[in-house]
């Protein structure tokens, strides 16, 4: 009877162990692949990134990459050196003159409404830069204002 305790006491500290594993893992972030003086900006926009963003905390995406950041649960994402936003590129069939696009903190943003929240990319800088926001946290653009600075500081202005 002791002996079966024994194995009973043993098996939850391992249950548990795997249940945190399989619970805690990291949000995939996509990496772009910047080259260039685009990619020098994203190193220099990582190193200025906030630890919080609305009040969300900066956490770990994997890949960990210099052109990606995270914070909060469910994830706000953070991508630099994405391509230029098909409702931007003329003769695709994609291409909106009208692309709603509005100004936070001196950085032009577009932003587009997904499933669930929203995309905004950064207009008329020398790098693209992609903040994805779940709808949690509507409204989903007050993560700009925390941003704004280190984009305005280390990613210029220009196309």
């Amino acid at each position: 009877m002791i002996s079966a305790r024994r194995r009973y006491l043993a098996l939850p500290p391992l249950a548990v162990l795997i249940a945190a594993v399989s619970c805690s893992s990291p949000d995939v972030v996509a990496v772009p692949s910047p080259k260039g003086e685009a990619a020098r900006y994203c190193r220099a926009l990582h190193k200025e990134l906030p630890r919080t963003v609305d009040r969300l905390e900066r956490g770990t995406a994997e890949p960990v990459s210099d052109f990606t950041a995270m914070w909060g649960d469910p994830a706000v994402k953070l991508r630099c050196g994405v391509p230029k936003p098909d409702v931007l590129t003329y003769g695709s069939e994609h291409y909106n003159p009208n692309a709603d696009a509005a100004e936070v903190n001196g950085v032009q943003w577009l932003f587009e409404k997904q499933d669930d929240g929203y995309r905004f990319t950064t207009v008329l800088r020398k790098a693209y830069v992609e903040v994805t926001v779940p709808g949690k946290y509507a409204p989903e653009v007050d993560v700009l204002t925390d941003l704004a600075g280190a984009v305005k500081k280390t990613v210029p202005t220009g196309v």
